[in-house]
């Protein structure tokens, strides 16, 4: 039976259109003339019998309908690109796995260590693409996913890897001019906040101890990675996953005053739908993922990991 989709020409005009809100910009980015992405976008609206844009004078905007149509488009048309130049790169040979990753664990974790897997595995290709919030793997071309949250993914089986442990760091400087003999101390730095966690520093007074200390006021920063280079620059001091400094700590560019960890209910965990397991490539990257965070947590706790 035929499928009932519209032709490649048609979708990339109008994602072209609907990213560039202008015909004209549209057709240099795709190297048509305006008449041509115009023609293309006005047989996709007749296809699907819903006007995607709204006209007025020479400007255009999306409709309601457009907006959830772009969405839809642009993940289909990235799916498909991934898909066409991973088998253009590897002629058809060899395996390859789209994992979906946190940025940061990606950049200061994973892919340090990502060397180790292909010396064992030398076939398999391991693409990375960053997405901080979960998903539905059959609505993506996803093999697995590294993320941060709890073990529940629907239609998926998660792996636990290691809990999230975050520690104050410092530049040394800061440290050498004003002494720091107790938690409370810290509190007369100044203090630098990721934006989603609030009250991460409140409840890391709390587990030290230290209570009716004042610790919301200081500059907030997107990323983790940024908070960790605002510290090193001497900002103040940041609170920030162990896992992500441990280079730095190593080198002494930045100083950890006090081992006591923030730690919460949730953790990171690989994510593989079920309906994917039983593919080879998957299980050899996983278990060799499971062991590098096992050796892990046996480096911060000083114990052998496990075999």
């Amino acid at each position: 039976m035929r499928r009932r989709v519209p032709s490649i020409e048609s979708l990339s005009a109008f994602e072209a259109s609907a990213r560039h809100l202008s015909f004209t910009r549209a057709a240099d980015a795709l190297s048509l003339t305006q008449s041509a992405v115009f023609k293309q976008v006005a047989v996709l609206e007749d296809y699907l019998g819903v006007r995607l844009f709204n006209r007025i004078k020479k400007r255009i905007s999306l409709t309601e309908a457009g907006q959830v149509y772009l969405r839809q488009v642009s993940d289909g048309l990235d799916r498909l690109e991934r898909d066409t130049v991973a088998i253009m790169t590897h002629r058809g040979e060899g395996d390859v796995l789209e994992l979906a990753v946190i940025p940061t664990f990606a950049t200061r974790w994973l892919i340090p260590r990502l060397p180790d897997f292909q010396r064992q595995h030398p076939g398999i290709t391991v693409n990375l693409t960053t997405r901080a919030q979960p998903f539905l793997f059959t609505d993506t071309g996803f093999d697995a996913a590294v993320h941060f949250g709890s073990a529940q993914w629907p239609g998926a089986v998660s792996s636990y890897l290691f809990d999230e442990e975050m520690i104050p760091v410092m530049a040394p400087a800061m440290l050498q001019q004003r002494p720091c003999p107790e938690p409370a101390a810290l509190a007369a730095f100044p203090l630098l906040h990721q934006s989603a966690r609030h009250h991460a520093w409140r409840r890391w007074f709390e587990v030290a101890g230290v209570s009716g200390v004042e610790a919301i006021g200081g500059p907030r920063f997107e990323l983790f990675s940024m908070l960790a280079e605002a510290a090193r620059a001497g900002l103040g001091v940041a609170l920030v996953p162990r896992f992500l400094v441990q280079s730095e700590l190593a080198s002494g560019e930045l100083v950890a005053p006090f081992e006591i960890a923030l730690t919460g209910d949730l953790a990171y965990y690989l994510t593989c739908p079920e309906n994917r397991q039983d593919r080879a490539a998957l299980q050899h990257f996983s278990h060799w993922l499971i062991e590098q965070a096992d050796a892990y947590r046996a480096s911060l706790s000083g114990e052998p990991a496990s075999t």
